[in-house]
């Protein structure tokens, strides 16, 4: 297939991908494969933890009753780094690198809302027929970061 099948921004993603690589001890990984086309992605995290509580005062305290003390959520685990090894064609290397562009740095239940159609956008487009590529790239965060989830519980 020609390179005039894909865009300016497809074919930078391409040429030079963005957090591709090995991870060494990750919190999380997926591999992913497609049947049909044969594509193979594999996604890794590390995770940031999230403080699950913060105190304000101190129950001890001579001056402070239950009332004074304030325990509140902190935030939420996040993605600190994202790294993608894919074996495949043009699309499916640079929707890898648009995909780990976009999760990084994301807490976790906004990472998993990223669809297949946020990764082809941020792409400008795909050529219809290589769409299933963004699905792949999708599903692979999404295993990843029920993996992770699922070793929290």
């Amino acid at each position: 297939m020609s390179n005039t099948n894909y865009n300016k921004k497809v074919l930078e993603h391409f040429k030079n991908p963005q957090n591709m690589g090995e991870m060494k001890n990750p919190d999380a990984e997926a591999t992913v494969r497609n049947s049909q086309c044969g594509d193979v992605m594999k996604i890794m995290l590390k995770i940031k933890k999230a403080p699950s509580f913060r105190k304000k005062g101190s129950l001890e305290s001579e001056n402070l009753d239950r009332r004074n003390v304030e325990v509140s959520q902190m935030g939420e685990d996040k993605i600190e780094d994202i790294k993608f090894q894919t074996m495949g064609c043009i699309a499916v290397i640079a929707t890898s690198s648009t995909l780990t562009e976009m999760a990084k740095g994301k807490n976790l239940n906004d990472a998993k809302k990223i669809c297949n159609t946020d990764i082809v956008e941020a792409l400008g487009e795909l050529p219809p027929i290589k769409v299933h590529c963004s699905n792949l790239a999708a599903d692979a965060l999404k295993k990843a970061i029920e993996d992770y989830e699922g070793k929290s519980e």
